[in-house]
């Protein structure tokens, strides 16, 4: 039999409090970005889990919590899921990943009666469900990403505006006057990871009073690493000139660098590059990336603040929704130019 890890352990490997370390791990306010990381990372190293068999089985519970996103072939969810299955497993529960495919079968398919029965709650990245499909769900439900749907929705969202804002900004002061928006995207109304972001990048050129050139601003289908470097080729094609690119996701800008040097084009010296997403892989690139940090280790211990409220309150859709918007912060590194250079 291994050797039991408890509490009073986690809290000597972190350097902190037994109480400290349940509060991170219920969720609760209080702990620093530092010390929540530490204790996770202690809980993460140690295996430390909550014995909570004979909880579940007195409460009618199974322990699993279901996430349900777009996609999976891109970082970002997939770290998601390791914060948050981090969370989870410290009190007693596991995380289920479960891929939507964007589409609205697909959506429908993953919140029906017979697919939810398993869970004790949902994390949910809706893009095509309405309010109304979701009236009738029968567990507690968080609700990720960057469309707001009324109704007593419990939302956890980054500020992709802001986010881009502070990027393009960034740029800007760092000398960059053609900057290219590598994933934009019409805003028709409609609130999406791209529009909002691309609403970011043009709220920080009006605020400069630089305009925007279309030709700059280049679609892309999913934000993979290749449709990064199939933008960059496409401008360089098309001869758009250009001396800084915003990226909507670190994956994207990827692909961004390597069709940068594939065209002989220096970072940051003739361009300039700025991800987002801070995915971990892009403090190893060559060079390393300056990306906008969306706060996601806050963000996943909000949404299961969130989701565990509700489970222990045993009330899915009752109460007052909780509407959080975390901060996005700016991670210069070596794919911008220091201030005094620009």
């Amino acid at each position: 039999m291994g050797v039991v890890v408890k509490m009073s352990d986690v809290a000597h490997e972190a350097g902190v409090s037994k109480m400290t370390v349940s509060n991170v791990i219920n969720g609760r306010p209080g702990a620093s970005d530092d010390t929540r990381e530490r204790v996770l990372a202690a809980v993460e190293r140690l295996g430390y889990r909550v014995n909570t068999t004979a909880r579940h089985l007195r409460a009618g519970r199974t322990g699993a919590i279901g996430l349900l996103v777009p996609h999976l072939d891109g970082p970002y969810y997939a770290h998601l899921a390791a914060r948050l299955d981090t969370l989870a497993r410290a009190r007693g529960h596991h995380v289920i990943i479960e891929r939507t495919g964007a589409s609205r079968e697909g959506e429908l398919e993953a919140i029906s009666p017979e697919r939810v029965r398993p869970y004790d709650g949902l994390v949910f990245s809706p893009v095509q469900l309405e309010t109304a499909d979701l009236s009738g769900i029968g567990v507690p439900l968080v609700l990720l990403g960057e469309r707001r749907l009324a109704g007593p929705f419990d939302h956890v969202m980054m500020d992709n505006v802001g986010g881009a804002d502070l990027a393009t900004t960034h740029l800007i002061e760092r000398g960059s006057r053609r900057l290219a928006l590598v994933g934009g995207r019409p805003d028709k109304g409609v609130d999406s990871m791209a529009t909002l972001r691309t609403r970011g990048y043009r709220q920080a050129h009006s605020r400069a009073g630089l305009p925007v050139d279309e030709q700059r601003v280049v679609d892309a289908d999913s934000f993979t690493t290749k449709d990064g470097y199939e933008a960059v080729m496409r401008l360089h094609r098309e001869q758009v000139p250009f001396d800084g690119v915003v990226v909507l996701t670190d994956a994207a800008a990827m692909g961004v660098l390597r069709a940068l040097a594939d065209i002989g084009r220096r970072v940051p010296d003739d361009v300039q590059v700025v991800g987002f997403d801070n995915d971990v892989e892009g403090e190893y690139l060559v060079p390393r990336l300056t990306t906008i940090d969306p706060d996601n280790d806050s963000m996943a211990a909000r949404i299961m603040e969130l989701l565990f409220r509700r489970v222990e309150a045993r009330a899915p859709l009752t109460g007052d929704a909780v509407e959080v918007v975390t901060s996005a912060r700016l991670v210069v590194r070596e794919s911008t130019r220091p201030r005094a250079l620009a």
